[in-house]
């Protein structure tokens, strides 16, 4: 009756180690189950405060290449002066 016991303890422990091992396997090659991981946001940098602005939501100054993006009217305000 022991020796079942140990067996079937055994074949538990070997079971959980090649699941493991083969869930870190699919995770490193990107497989996920479920639903796919949020993306994230892009952020900006307010040049005046430096306080981190999502981009939709930030106030700009400038076109092309010399858009500036700022958190608030008077961190523009600022910008302005310079």
């Amino acid at each position: 009756m022991a020796r079942i016991i140990l067996w079937a303890v055994l074949i538990v422990l070997v079971v959980r180690a090649v699941s493991r091992l083969l869930r870190g396997v699919f995770e490193g090659a990107g497989y996920t189950r479920g639903p796919a991981p949020q993306r994230s946001v892009g952020l900006v940098r307010d040049p005046v405060c430096g306080v981190f602005v999502v981009r939709s939501q930030a106030l700009t100054s400038g076109t092309g290449s010399a858009v500036r993006y700022f958190c608030s009217e008077k961190c523009k305000r600022e910008w302005g002066g310079r």
